[in-house]
C-alpha cells in the first residue's frame, strides 16, 4: 500500500491498549492522515467535537464507557450522525459484531488485525464515503 492518501483527513483512534493506538497512528500518519487519540470514551467523546474526524476507530472493550456506547453517543450528536466508525475489537462473535453494526458502526475489524486490511478501509472510506 506505499501509496500516500492525498485527501485531507483526521481519524480519532478509542482504543485504551497504548500499543494498539501507537500501531494504528503509525499506520496512519504513513498515510498522511492527521490522527487524535483516546486511551477511553469519555476522553473521546470530549476530543470529538474539537477534532471534527472523517473517520473513528473505535475498541469495544474499555474502562468506564465501552465502545458500543460510545458509538450511540456520537450517533446521537447531530453533528457527527454521519461520521465513519470502525470497530477494532478483540470481540469477534457474530452477537459482538451485530451489537457493532447496530450501536453505528460501518465496519468490524477483529484483533489482532491486518495491517494493510485496516488501510485498506480507511482509505476506501475516505475516497468513497
Amino acid at each position: 500500500m506505499g501509496k500516500e492518501s492525498t485527501i485531507p483527513a483526521k481519524v480519532l483512534v478509542i482504543d485504551d491498549e497504548p500499543n494498539i493506538v501507537t500501531a494504528v497512528e503509525f499506520l496512519l500518519q504513513q498515510q498522511n492522515i492527521e490522527v487524535a487519540k483516546a486511551y477511553n470514551g469519555a476522553d473521546a467523546l470530549e476530543i470529538l467535537p474539537e477534532f471534527k474526524p472523517d473517520i473513528i476507530i473505535l475498541d469495544v472493550m474499555m474502562p468506564g464507557i465501552d465502545g458500543f456506547e460510545v458509538a450511540r453517543k456520537i450517533r446521537s450528536m447531530s453533528a457527527f450522525e454521519n461520521i465513519r466508525i470502525v470497530f477494532l475489537t478483540a470481540k469477534g462473535t457474530d452477537k459482538d459484531r451485530w451489537a457493532g453494526y447496530a450501536s453505528g458502526g460501518e465496519v468490524y475489524l477483529t484483533k489482532p488485525f491486518d495491517n494493510d486490511a485496516l488501510i485498506e478501509v480507511v482509505m476506501e472510506i475516505l475516497k468513497f464515503g
